[in-house]
């Protein structure tokens, strides 16, 4: 309940701010799915994860850049939370 709660937060404040800062300002956000583990991750519960990863690998920084670099470059956006999460999301 609260992640799920976290991510609903997450949408409805990218929005609210998209709607309150336009024209002007555009606002959207990244929702990353596993991108560094934690130390005390164990490695059962990182191969549980990625095998619900279309991607099949953890996700890099790099890849989270690249979302941030598109998002930028993208005038006509603005809104939206983008989950680069490998499609665990399906």
């Amino acid at each position: 309940p609260v992640y799920s709660a976290s991510k609903a937060g997450l949408i409805m404040l990218t929005r609210s701010l998209a709607q309150e800062l336009a024209p002007d300002i555009r606002v959207n956000a990244i929702s990353p799915g596993a991108i560094i583990w934690p130390d005390d991750i164990d490695k059962d519960h990182q191969a549980e994860v990625l095998s619900k990863t279309l991607a099949g690998r953890m996700g890099s920084v790099q890849d989270i850049a690249a979302a941030v670099r598109f998002l930028i470059e993208s005038e006509y956006i603005t809104a939206q939370v983008i989950n680069v999460d490998g499609g665990r999301l399906v």
